[in-house]
């Protein structure tokens, strides 16, 4: 299969060439992105800005599929909307009119092409519907499959800042230490992931895009915000950060601007110092908290060195040995019927075969260092994060 790309080396044109690569590299095999053919097999020719018009030309003589996804979004003088949307749509179709090739062609566009509402004489806009309907023609004429996708404001890695989106402006300032403006934050939005989009496009590719009412097709994740909303999730990452929490991971819109922040953090941030809390036994280092799935550390114990003798009302752990040799005893605080305390229940557990061991509420437990030379290293989660104020931890040996 050979897929032509028109701006390749646009932001969208960025993510669909990572994920072809990935299909043609054999590394995505899940059946919804299997194409017709062997992967390896796949041939990708990219048409950027640097490509001569005869380029364009031999490109389109035996393509098998085409990403028209070039176009202009900001130009200096309005005019230029009509140059690089409509009239290089229409080179484009004229180009596999010449090859008589009706392959299919994945068209870019976007909401604005609606002209409704607030679009109404927006130039961009009528430059994009003016692409579409040159695509619709040559559909109705040569039989070629057209499929139109009027995307809502796209987001994601690789998005170029102070651009077109105001979530990469507002990321990569953020992510920088510079300062973001909102004129209006009530303003709606709607939004497309660009992991979204692009797997929408890998459907269309074998043929199960999604398409609408008006005869155009959608990615069918979107996301609704107000642009005030957006913000102040997105100039909250820093902070949480610094105070080893993550963000909301369960929702949806949350998850992917934090990811998409993170993509814009200088190298120098990539990584940031943990508090090492150390004594003579070894050391503990909280990694992260949260405040609905608890705190992870990990706990470097010395050899020999025993830690732990407490026990919890509520709070529970799960203790994972990632390195080394380790006994873990837990014993029920309290004493049975006739009086003797209850028996201690023990674990001997090792790196090199990872188990993950429950510290139950009610039993005082322990850990020991089994080697007398050798670290241990235990990874430790627990429900809740530490409290001074609420503890829930006693002190009693097994």
């Amino acid at each position: 299969m050979k897929i032509l790309i028109t701006g390749a080396h646009g932001f969208v044109g960025q993510n669909l060439r990572a994920a072809l690569g990935e299909i043609r590299g054999g590394h995505d095999r899940r059946e919804d992105h299997v194409l017709c053919g062997d992967p390896a097999e796949i041939t990708v020719k990219l048409i950027g800005r640097e490509n001569s018009p005869e380029e364009l030309e031999a490109f389109c003589k035996d393509c098998d599929f085409v990403f028209h996804l070039a176009g202009v979004n900001r130009p200096q003088d309005p005019a230029e909307f009509m140059r690089g949307n409509r009239d290089l749509t229409g080179r484009l179709l004229e180009a596999l009119r010449r090859h008589n090739n009706r392959c299919p062609i994945l068209l870019s566009s976007s909401i604005q092409a609606s002209l409704e509402g607030r679009f109404q004489g927006s130039p961009y806009g009528e430059s994009k519907r003016a692409g579409e309907e040159l695509l619709f023609q040559y559909a109705r004429e040569t039989g070629a499959q057209a499929l139109v996708y009027r995307l809502p404001n796209v987001f994601g890695k690789w998005c170029r800042p102070n651009y077109n989106s105001a979530v990469a402006t507002f990321c990569h300032n953020t992510a920088n230490d510079l300062p973001i403006q909102i004129n209006d934050p009530a303003v709606p939005m709607e939004l497309v992931y660009i992991d979204d989009v692009v797997e929408e496009f890998l459907q269309a590719l074998r043929g199960c895009g999604h398409r609408a009412e008006d005869g155009t097709y959608r990615v069918p994740v979107v996301h609704r915000a107000s642009l005030g909303w957006i913000a102040e999730t997105i100039l909250s990452f820093p902070k949480l950060r610094e105070s080893l929490e993550v963000p909301k991971l369960d929702d949806p819109l949350t998850k992917k601007l934090y990811s998409t922040y993170l993509s814009y953090l200088p190298a120098e941030r990539f990584a940031c110092d943990l508090k090492m809390n150390e004594d003579p036994r070894g050391s503990f280092t909280e990694l992260i908290r949260t405040p609905d799935r608890g705190q992870f550390s990990v706990n470097i114990s010395r050899p020999g060195v025993t830690k732990g003798q407490h026990w919890h009302h509520t709070k529970n752990e799960k203790f994972i040995v990632v390195k080394g040799e380790a006994l873990i005893q837990l014993r029920r605080v309290g004493a049975q019927a006739d009086g003797t305390p209850y028996p201690v229940e023990e674990f001997r557990v090792s790196g090199r075969r990872i188990q993950a061991v429950e510290m139950i509420p009610g039993y005082t437990h322990n850990i020991i260092n089994l080697s007398q030379t050798e670290e241990l290293v235990t990874l430790m989660w627990a429900n809740e994060p530490f409290d001074p104020a609420r503890p829930d931890t006693f002190f009693e040996e097994v």
